[in-house]
């Protein structure tokens, strides 16, 4: 098997993969928080507290994954288009 065959299956491959997840869990751990919902301060004493809600998740931790939403959007692109 040549070169570029291989570099192509493996990229089919992993290609795979990740619609496989996004299929299973539509939802990943927010990038910003690491899943926490909000970010860590600390007071005077050096104590860490509990910072403001992620805005970037809405303090739930969870986003939603790139494929699934380029797949949600083509969906609905295809739906509204076949009515």
């Amino acid at each position: 098997m040549s070169l570029p065959l291989l570099a192509i299956a493996c990229l089919l491959a992993i290609a795979l993969c990740y619609s496989v997840k996004c299929w299973l869990s539509p939802f990943g751990d927010c990038r910003k928080c690491a899943g926490m919902g909000h970010a860590f301060k600390t007071d005077r004493k050096g104590r860490v507290k509990r910072g403001k809600d992620c805005r970037r998740c809405d303090a739930t931790g969870k986003r939603i994954r790139v494929g699934r939403w380029i797949y949600n959007r083509a969906a609905r692109t295809y739906r509204a288009g076949t009515r």
